[in-house]
């Protein structure tokens, strides 16, 4: 389960910003994850849930995911599709010479502390 060492990394981060920010406590975080990325959400929010009772800054902090739908694009035709739905091999013209642009990708995207 790759998903602690993620949320690890994660709350890591957020001490960083924090310490940075003079910041005592850290109301949410929105996470992007790739919808090819591996990571199942619902084990990243499980093992969220269990790590933040560990830091006095993060206590309460709820984790929002939101996915980034993969996309790849195929250098035989020039199109984009949906990798998901297709995966390698281009829909449009049967290339395999495509690569992914989007979808296996971590980003914390927002971070939402109390208002003062």
């Amino acid at each position: 389960m790759h998903e602690l060492g993620i949320v690890f990394h994660i709350m890591d981060s957020l001490e960083e910003v924090a310490k940075e920010n003079d910041l005592t406590q850290i109301q949410s975080v929105t996470v992007e994850v790739g919808e090819v990325s591996t990571v199942i959400p619902e084990y990243l929010t499980d093992c969220w849930n269990w790590a933040i009772r560990k830091k006095e800054l993060l206590t309460g902090c709820e984790m929002k995911v939101e996915t980034i739908h993969a996309v790849t694009h195929c250098d035989g035709c020039g199109r984009d599709y949906g990798t998901v739905a297709h995966g390698r091999i281009c829909p449009h013209c049967g290339s395999e010479k495509t690569w992914l642009i989007t979808g296996n990708e971590i980003n914390i995207k927002e971070i939402t502390v109390p208002e003062s």
